[in-house]
């Protein structure tokens, strides 16, 4: 989903939660901390771990997923005939780890409780920061 859509989505949630009556507000925070997770907030407010819930958008969580596919041919070993050349299928339900977690000096969309201190931390409005991995 693009930043952009995003912003008119939350600018829309907060016209309608205004109309009826009960206002809540968003906000852009930067991540200055991560273990606790600590938020500060566009208007120099500090948000500290036990006044945010996160959604998978920017957390750490697992996933099932279902796969059926050939590996890729592989050769390894000494030259011994069981280690030539081969494929194999990959099938069934697999659990993989989703890394979704934040880092210091992101760029993140808070929704704040309507008349309370809790966040909801939507989402990054930017790309993921310190990636790595195969392709980091």
């Amino acid at each position: 989903m693009s930043g952009m859509l995003l912003y008119q989505i939350l600018q829309r949630i907060a016209k309608q939660t205004g109309e009826a009556g009960d206002p809540s507000d968003w906000c852009l925070g930067v991540v200055i901390g991560v273990n606790p997770l600590t938020i500060q907030l566009e208007q120099k407010d500090i948000v500290t771990e036990e006044f945010l819930e996160l959604t998978d958008a920017v957390r750490d969580y697992n996933v099932d997923i279902e796969v059926k596919h050939t590996t890729e041919n592989r050769a390894g070993g000494g030259g011994d005939a069981e280690f030539a050349s081969h494929n194999h299928e990959y099938l069934g339900r697999k659990r993989i780890t989703v890394y979704n977690s934040l880092h210091v000096g992101e760029t993140v969309i808070l929704l704040r409780q309507a008349g309370g201190q809790s966040f909801l931390v939507v989402s990054r409005n930017r790309d993921h920061t310190n990636l790595s991995g195969q392709w980091g």
